[in-house]
């Protein structure tokens, strides 16, 4: 069991794992059924499938940590001025890749992040449609676990030399991507929805992925800490780490998932 950097009790990865499951579970009943689409106010998708693993995963946290404040995307607005003076919060993003759910292609995830002074302690990503499980707690490595295995394996980033394999967006593609794609010359590109791109980086499946549009801080915290632990970076375009709940807006800046081939990356960027 892992230790969960000097928390009062070891049992917290555990516990909150089991709480993405269950969250899992609320989409998956929903995901085998008709539902419906809505639109919220910036006219991205939502489910009830959004709304029932929201309801599961506070309700879940404020049992487990009754002293943390929790975030998530499909929370009622708080204002900066209330969340600017927290050192340590929940940030949840209950369903990422909407979209993916929409299609019923799989490639959706629960995503739990704990954040502590702006960047991410301990991360959960789990895939109910496939089964598979990533998290991450700091000094603690990157760990995956698919529907297959019976006890997780250690994941790390990949440092062989061969062309660059690419992992871009299922649903957002973009002309400044492709121009990219260009400069990087021979590579492979593997496309997928969600956080689960993180996850082919982390587990050096994938060297790099580049995300040049709009994310929000929901959508990477969890991400960023299995991919830093499994040795990798997750950089804005300037190769400074990104940092959560600094400001007013909870966008994020275009951002690369790097993994560990050696390249000069800034000459493409």
């Amino acid at each position: 069991m892992m230790l969960f950097n000097n928390e009062p009790t070891p049992t917290l990865m555990p516990a909150v794992c089991q709480l993405a499951r269950e969250a899992g579970d609320k989409i998956m009943e929903i995901y085998d059924q008709e539902f419906e689409v809505m639109r919220k106010a910036d006219l991205t998708p939502l489910t009830a499938a959004d709304m029932a693993a929201h309801r599961c995963i506070e309700r879940g946290l404020r049992e487990l940590t009754p002293d943390l404040p929790v975030l998530s995307e499909e929370s009622e607005h708080i204002p900066f001025s209330e969340r600017g003076r927290w050192r340590r919060y929940w940030l949840v993003d209950p369903l990422d890749g909407t979209r993916e759910f929409i299609k019923k292609n799989g490639e959706f995830t629960v995503n739990i992040a704990l954040i502590d002074e702006h960047q991410p302690i301990m991360g959960v990503i789990y895939a109910p449609a496939i089964g598979l499980l990533y998290m991450a707690s700091r000094g603690q490595g990157s760990w995956r676990q698919k529907a297959t295995q019976q006890v997780p394996e250690l994941i790390h980033v990949n440092a062989r030399k061969r062309h660059p394999v690419i992992a871009g967006s299922r649903s957002h593609g973009s002309e400044r991507f492709q121009s990219m794609l260009s400069k990087i010359g021979q590579h492979r590109l593997i496309s997928m929805g969600s956080s689960l791109k993180f996850g082919l980086v982390a587990s050096g499946e994938a060297d790099i992925y580049p995300r040049l549009g709009p994310t929000s801080e929901w959508d990477t915290a969890a991400a960023q800490c299995i991919v830093e632990e499994a040795g990798g970076r997750v950089v804005d375009l300037n190769f400074n780490p990104l940092r959560y709940n600094r400001r007013e807006s909870l966008l994020n800046p275009d951002f690369l998932v790097l993994g560990g081939l050696k390249r000069d990356w800034s000459a493409i960027f």
